[in-house]
């Protein structure tokens, strides 16, 4: 008998993580501890929303009046949807222990319905980790994916992470971070781990996907890529370089375009194009078959905590990769090139398309070393120690 786990997520729900195609971290962890054999019984959490809110998510999380994406329940498999009044968590200290309390209260609950003793419990809410009590529960890990202090979108809850962080570390819990710049920022006192991103394997092995439309048309090669959210981590003067350098090249940077105006100075490059978010199957295929896969972020608090998916992937579809010089870039792979912050970028980029894509031996043997589950293996010896 495996051991009774309960898992929160951070913002986001079951349906959310299948509707992106789990490829988050905390998704992939869901999923995976669905069918992990060390694990017993197993209560999955969404995100506590307003009733309202989700009402409206249901009605369009439906076909035929069925959700798309429907938990596997069974006697020993739950998934627990709790519902507040309010839209969003409050701001204030005092607000956000009434609210994770209340949060806490529906965990308890029906983790006693599903006969679990002292469960272990893993959450990646950086609200919870710190202001739920959990006595009735075993241990209790943080699944730090990010830097919370430092992502602007939740800036009216920065005191609050704060807070939570500090009794984070007064009730000595268990923190797995993605970067050891994550862990260093919630400073524990209790075990911790660094497991950073990693792989589907089934994503990345036998034959490429076909890239989307417009990369399959595309005139102009060498075929530069950026995929990820658009907003202000990425270097603009740094894509300004490599436009002007490469006139001949295609930058595409495909994901939600989160701060249009930042990008505004691109505007009047031809060979810089945005383009929307496109499936999991189709990253894969544009991963696949472009040239050099760029990271080219701004250095700041929030990307240097960042493990980026992106490397993983680009180097998984066999692309040489250009990337600023942060520590969780550095020593993943000899195809990386790394640029200094306000460094040369276009020198990076002859330097990747000198070295040309990974032999298929080299991308297949690095598919295997960082994959999902020998990730996810590391941070169970942690939380179920």
């Amino acid at each position: 008998m495996g051991a009774d786990v309960v898992f929160t997520y951070s913002y986001v729900s079951w349906q959310a993580a299948a509707e992106r195609g789990w490829f988050m971290p905390e998704d992939r962890l869901a999923k995976a501890l669905v069918t992990h054999e060390r694990v017993g019984r197993l209560l999955v959490s969404d995100l506590m929303r307003s009733l309202p809110a989700r009402i409206a998510r249901d009605c369009l999380a439906t076909v035929g009046g069925k959700p798309r994406f429907r938990f596997p329940s069974s006697s020993t498999r739950q998934l627990v949807r709790p519902v507040r009044l309010r839209r969003e968590y409050p701001t204030s200290i005092a607000g956000v222990r009434r609210a994770c309390a209340a949060y806490e209260r529906v965990l308890e609950r029906h983790a006693a319905r599903m006969g679990m003793r002292e469960p272990a419990v893993i959450t990646a809410n950086p609200l919870l980790a710190g202001f739920a009590e959990f006595a009735w529960a075993g241990p209790v890990t943080y699944f730090a994916q990010d830097d919370w202090l430092a992502y602007p979108p939740h800036e009216r809850w920065w005191p609050a992470y704060a807070e939570s962080f500090k009794l984070v570390r007064k009730r000595g819990r268990r923190v797995c971070a993605v970067s050891s710049a994550a862990l260093e920022r919630i400073d524990p006192t209790g075990p911790t781990a660094v497991v950073p991103n990693g792989l589907d394997p089934e994503e990345w092995t036998g034959a490429a996907p076909p890239a989307p439309g417009w990369a399959q048309e595309a005139e102009r090669r060498p075929l530069l890529v950026y995929v990820g959210s658009l907003d202000s981590r990425l270097d603009v003067g740094a894509l300004l370089a490599l436009a002007d350098e490469f006139p001949d090249s295609e930058i595409a940077l495909v994901g939600p375009l989160l701060d249009g105006e930042h990008f505004a100075p691109l505007r009047d490059r031809a060979n810089v194009q945005v383009h929307p978010p496109i499936t999991r199957e189709l990253i894969s295929g544009l991963i696949r078959s472009a040239d050099v896969g760029l990271i080219p972020h701004v250095s700041s608090p929030l990307t240097q905590a960042m493990s980026p998916l992106k490397l993983y992937e680009y180097l998984a579809g066999g692309l040489p990769v250009v990337a600023i010089d942060l520590e969780p870039v550095r020593d993943v792979d000899p195809s990386v090139a790394l640029v200094e912050p306000a460094g040369d970028y276009a020198s990076a980029v002859r330097w990747a398309l000198q070295r040309g894509r990974a032999p298929e031996s080299v991308r297949e043997a690095f598919i295997a070393k960082h994959s999902w589950s020998s990730r996810q293996e590391s941070l169970l010896d942690l939380a179920l120690a």
